[in-house]
């Protein structure tokens, strides 16, 4: 909400790399609902996310569609970084701000798509053949078609995007460097994106990678869940938190930051006075 009022006040939303951190924000703040959703249903009628149950199911289709959202919506990120660096060599690649609200709407009706398929008929909520253990009432082809594709996804495009990033900023170093002309800003510019797309990289992998596992596992082993209580439940409310955690830690890595947030909550009190 901080990342959403802050960018609607500082009238930042002409800027395309400003929408997407928006969009990127809205999807956080789904996440967090329905993850907070999910656990007070989990606190009225614990069995609910055990045996599963209509209303876990549409919680847990609006989990999907956050979590997918917010994936698609870093990928976004990263290659409109990617295009913005490539532009200020190439004019042809710069992004424009219609083609950011076209790829955000793409966004979400991917994500809502995908997320909703368990509404419209993809589940087992009344047939218990294909019955997922961890996420009941979701089918387990089900997890697999939307979990692996998608954790590709949010692992190489941002590599490639990033470590491309770092390549034509190495270049452009090495060029002013042959001519003669000593300049820090590509040196600076390529240490920044090298930290960034580091706790990017391990931002995902702490928060995805056991919710991958977890998919793995439920795919591999056809248990009773009854089998499973209560360690493996245990963890698969572990691998929620740290979803949850990753969208308090996107805020912080792609727009506030420390430093800036401070900045930025000045300018909401002083507008006039910080006003650059």
């Amino acid at each position: 909400c901080a990342v959403i009022i802050i960018i609607l006040s500082t009238k930042d939303l002409h800027k395309p790399i400003f929408i997407l951190f928006c969009n990127l924000a809205f999807s956080d703040l789904l996440t967090s609902s329905s993850g907070f959703w999910i656990a007070m249903l989990f606190i009225t009628n614990p069995e609910s996310t055990i045996f599963g149950s209509k209303d876990i199911l549409i919680a847990y289709a609006f989990y999907t569609v956050s979590i997918l959202s917010t994936i698609y919506n870093l990928v976004s990120i990263g290659i409109e970084r990617y295009l913005a660096v490539a532009g200020s060599l190439k004019l042809r690649y710069r992004v424009s701000r219609n083609q950011t609200l076209a790829a955000a709407l793409i966004n979400w009706a991917l994500a809502f798509f995908l997320g909703c398929m368990p509404l419209v008929g993809w589940n087992c909520l009344h047939n218990q053949e294909n019955l997922s253990a961890l996420y009941s009432p979701f089918c387990v082809d089900y997890l697999i078609f939307i979990t692996i594709p998608n954790c590709v996804v949010a692992f190489l495009l941002p590599l490639f995007t990033y470590l491309r990033i770092i390549v034509i900023l190495r270049k452009q170093k090495f060029t002013l460097g042959a001519c003669g002309q000593v300049n820090g800003t590509y040196k600076s510019a390529e240490v920044q994106v090298a930290r960034t797309s580091i706790f990017i990289w391990l931002l995902a992998l702490v928060s995805y990678a056991p919710f991958f596992a977890g998919v793995v596992f439920d795919a591999a082993h056809s248990l009773c869940p009854a089998d499973l209580y209560p360690s493996v439940y245990v963890f698969r409310n572990c691998t929620a938190m740290l979803i949850t955690m990753n969208s308090l830690g996107n805020p912080i890595v792609y727009t506030l930051q420390v430093k800036t947030l401070g900045n930025k909550l000045k300018f909401l009190k002083c507008p006039a006075n910080n006003r650059i």
